[in-house]
């Protein structure tokens, strides 16, 4: 079976796959001028349908909640397909910062009426960043409000995405959560995450891993890592990367996308799209061969010199 479409079930919970799941955080912009989503957007929500990849990935606070309107209105115009799980996430609230339980409830609520569903197979807590990790699990806290959506079997499961290291540790760590999303951390140019994908194997954790490309760096479409301006050590790591692989026959993307299908602690990996000829184009990069003599000459570059920081 084609391994991109190849489907599992992610550890610690009855979510079923693909190796590559769509990542739906530019969905809905550009904006039309009056703040509605374009047409642009529908069209690539039907496309993001029709797509053996099994799971969408989307987020409250995605294109300031236009992400999920288009979603929604493909769900009630031709239904969820089978097979098809769209997966979200809970956000602070956008003017005041709040992310507490009565937040986690609302930002819940506004997902599912944008959605058209009633229930969501895996709900993330997104970047709780504005709060303290203490506050979060506090009496009235975030946490409560998680466990209250999953208890009322609202939530299938529970996921913590965010990106620090640190951070992600120790919510990991805590026992609440039965899925990681780790971004930006384990790509050709920081292997840092690898400590998070490890830590989820002990736990019986599943690990989704997004953004494989960087941003747009390893794409070849910016200069950008992790939203943030690559410096000239990156950059020029990148270049030897990119001979490297245009000595093999390569190219860049495709080994970068590959570098996280190959790791067995990842249930899948969450790409970003834009435009729906990028779905075409994921499925041929993932069936460009790459030989596993490749990744040695690949190691011998050194250490990439990531701009993060944890």
């Amino acid at each position: 079976m084609d391994e991109l479409v190849d489907e599992r079930i992610v550890p610690g919970t009855s979510l079923r796959v693909t190796a590559v799941s769509v990542g739906a955080s530019l969905l809905g912009n550009p904006p039309r001028p009056d703040g509605t989503p374009a047409e642009t957007a529908e069209a690539l929500a039907r496309a993001m349908f029709a797509s053996p990849l099994a799971m969408i990935d989307t987020s409250n606070n995605y294109t300031q909640g236009r992400s999920e309107t288009v979603l929604g209105s493909a769900v009630r115009r031709d239904g969820l397909p089978a097979g098809k799980a769209i997966v979200t996430k809970v956000d602070a609230d956008p003017e005041t910062g709040a992310l507490d339980r009565d937040r986690v409830w609302r930002s819940f609520e506004e997902s599912i009426a944008r959605l058209g569903l009633e229930r969501l197979p895996l709900l993330h807590l997104h970047d709780p960043y504005t709060i303290e990790f203490e506050e979060a699990f506090a009496p009235g806290g975030a946490i409560q409000g998680l466990m209250e959506l999953r208890d009322q079997g609202l939530a299938g499961a529970l996921g913590i995405a965010a990106g620090p290291v640190s951070l992600m540790r120790r919510y990991a760590e805590s026992g609440a959560f039965d899925v990681l999303l780790t971004h930006n951390r384990y790509t050709l140019v920081d292997r840092r995450g690898e400590e998070l994908i490890d830590l989820a194997a002990e736990r019986d954790m599943g690990v989704f891993n997004a953004a494989p490309f960087g941003g747009g760096l390893l794409a070849g479409r910016s200069e950008t890592y992790a939203y943030t301006q690559a410096g000239p050590e990156l950059l020029a790591w990148v270049a030897r990367a990119r001979e490297l692989c245009e000595r093999w026959g390569i190219p860049l993307h495709a080994a970068a996308l590959r570098f996280s299908l190959r790791h067995p602690g990842i249930a899948s990996t969450i790409v970003g799209v834009g435009r729906p000829e990028r779905l075409a184009q994921l499925e041929e990069l993932q069936a460009t061969t790459i030989p596993d003599e490749f990744w040695p000459a690949l190691a011998a570059l050194g250490t990439p010199p990531s701009t993060l920081e944890d």
